[in-house]
């Protein structure tokens, strides 16, 4: 165990130094798969979605704080052991002593001493921590704010869905199987899961996508029941000419052409990421025009043909998918919503352009901040006498789906 609980300390380490925990992942968790995986996963994205209460009671139980970064992430990940996981606290405490021994031997005794009590004064903790609104809401200040702001009635029921394991959403190819016939064959394997409508199945418990009938072969792919909304609400039919902006990695493109037949330009401006479109195309035998490039620039990449619909599924805080990315909550500041915000008026004013007369463009988030949503698209409104607003809706987190924001803009 302790190996695992030294390179997930390495990991927290890296991310709270402002990286995305998935890209971190990948590069220092490169060679490590089945359980163990599965066990520094939880390690992470545990200690991350519970991060302001075991930053407070780390804080409490230290006279003054660590000078070494390592040990102090340590302590983060064998506290969350203690608070959250079935793992034996001597077993946690022994190893993350073993831990300690190879990153800083001199420390291992206050490793040691720091775990014991806070087993000690579980319960006077816990007491001081329910006046702590960061470590009792697990979310920064400013965070908390905007949400009682934006939703006064459910922000308690938002912030509680965000420290949440989110569930595992199948969207079921229905070029293959209908997502009844689905169900069936996940019952002879095993698997139990249930239909949230349309061609969304949620498993009961999650699994390893090798593990699911047909995976590889394009049967079924994961993907949120909400992100799997957009597909309706783009309101597309065979033969026309659509344009996914954003699109890595390929969610929504599988989405669309598994539900119709069109002449679809995938576009990103992460050549790295469009990868992974292309590796979703291929698993699903389904085919787009691949295209690298800024969607607020359409100078470098469009051939001047108009599109009859456009996906602009544009950057946002990504405040709706916090607990699927529990490092957002940490890394983002207040003041980037205000940038993210200016990036999705450029592209949107840019797209606008490539939309032909009678088109429609669905203006997509997972976001749950008024500013990236609503806000924006009246601003929009307001700046483009030929648009028309024919529907909204906000999404937020909750058992069935994470949060998303959709608004479909129709071209007079």
């Amino acid at each position: 165990m302790y190996q695992n609980q030294l390179l997930a300390a390495r990991i927290l380490d890296t991310t709270l130094d402002g990286h995305n925990l998935n890209d971190v992942l990948g590069r220092l968790a490169a060679g490590v798969d089945g359980p163990e995986r599965a066990q520094l996963i939880d390690l992470t994205h545990g200690a991350l979605r519970r991060y302001g209460s075991l930053r407070a009671r780390l804080d409490r139980l230290l006279s003054r704080p660590l000078t070494e970064p390592l040990i102090d992430r340590l302590l983060i990940v064998a506290l969350y052991q203690l608070e959250a996981t079935r793992a034996a606290p001597y077993a946690v405490v022994d190893h993350a002593v073993r831990a300690a021994e190879k990153l800083s031997p001199r420390l291992k005794s206050l490793v040691n001493a720091v775990l014991r009590n806070a087993q000690r004064r579980k319960d006077e903790l816990d007491a001081e921590l329910t006046r702590d609104p960061v470590a009792f809401w697990n979310h920064p200040e400013w965070w908390i704010a905007l949400v009682r702001q934006a939703w006064p009635r459910d922000w308690k029921k938002v912030l509680d869905a965000a420290n949440q394991h989110p569930p595992m959403t199948l969207r079921v190819n229905r070029r293959q199987i209908s997502a009844d016939g689905y169900l069936h064959e996940l019952a002879d394997a095993g698997i139990e899961a249930e239909s949230l409508g349309g061609d969304a199945v949620r498993l009961l418990r999650p699994v390893p996508v090798d593990r699911l009938p047909g995976f590889q072969s394009g049967r079924a792919s994961v993907q949120d029941a909400g992100a799997q909304r957009a597909g309706s609400w783009l309101d597309v039919t065979d033969g026309m000419r659509v344009l996914d902006a954003c699109a890595a990695p390929g969610g929504k493109t599988g989405q669309l052409l598994e539900c119709h037949t069109l002449d679809l330009v995938a576009l990103d401006h992460d050549s790295e990421r469009l990868r992974r479109v292309t590796q979703n195309l291929e698993r699903l035998s389904l085919q787009a025009t691949l295209a690298t490039g800024d969607a607020g620039a359409p100078q470098g990449w469009w051939d001047g043909r108009p599109f009859d619909r456009i996906l602009a599924d544009v950057p946002c805080s990504a405040s709706g998918v916090a607990r699927r990315h529990p490092d957002i909550k940490w890394n983002r500041r207040s003041n980037d919503i205000r940038a993210f915000a200016a990036t999705q008026r450029r592209i949107m004013d840019a797209l606008w352009g490539l939309l032909a007369p009678g088109g429609k463009m669905l203006y997509a988030t997972c976001s749950i901040f008024p500013g990236e949503n609503r806000e924006q698209i009246d601003a929009f409104l307001a700046r483009h006498d030929d648009a028309g607003l024919e529907g909204d809706e906000q999404l937020l987190p909750d058992s069935d789906h994470d949060g998303f924001y959709y608004a479909r803009i129709a071209k007079r």
